[in-house]
């Protein structure tokens, strides 16, 4: 069976993205169990680093102004953290990765992308960060970097929201 494809239609533009259930079942499962039940759309990117990541996913950034964005957990609290030895899949550009508190098993909801290759936060590498990578950009990098590009504030949210009106699963 083939990997889910999920289309997340942003202000700023479309990003299509596969879900690597293959590898990754517990992580983008629950990212398409997310999606499937409408829990990302209407949220706002809530932590932007240019030449880093895109951050979204909090249930508090609804209100993109909200000093809880970037706090929250999903509706069914967090998941068991996903490191198995066959999905040593490296946190490289375009990539989708598991945010998380830096506890164990305090991934939940929230996500980023990366803007370019964050391997120091492989969970097969040495350190502290440890961020499981469970999916991957297929089309709309652009949109990705114009995001990425956006102004921020001294928290490194846009300054002009950023807001995902809709993820849609297509596919698997």
């Amino acid at each position: 069976m083939a990997n889910p494809i999920a289309l997340l239609e942003t202000s700023l533009g479309n990003i299509k993205v596969e879900l690597f259930t293959d590898k990754m079942p517990i992580t983008a499962g629950n990212f398409v169990k997310l999606a499937k039940s409408g829990f990302y759309d209407g949220l706002h990117f809530h932590r932007v680093i240019d030449k880093f990541m895109l951050q979204f996913g909090c249930p508090y950034s609804r209100d993109p102004k909200s000093p809880r964005a970037g706090t929250g957990d999903g509706p069914d609290g967090t998941i068991k953290d996903e490191h198995p030895e066959n999905a040593k899949l490296s946190n490289e550009p375009g990539t989708l990765s598991m945010a998380n508190t830096g506890r164990p098993n305090s991934g939940s909801c929230q996500f980023f992308v990366n803007t370019v290759h964050n391997s120091y936060l492989d969970f097969f590498t040495p350190g502290q960060s440890k961020h499981p990578v469970f999916g991957k950009v297929i089309e709309g990098m652009d949109v990705v970097h114009k995001i990425e590009k956006t102004p921020t504030d001294a928290n490194d949210r846009p300054i002009s929201p950023v807001r995902m009106n809709k993820v849609t699963v297509l596919e698997g």
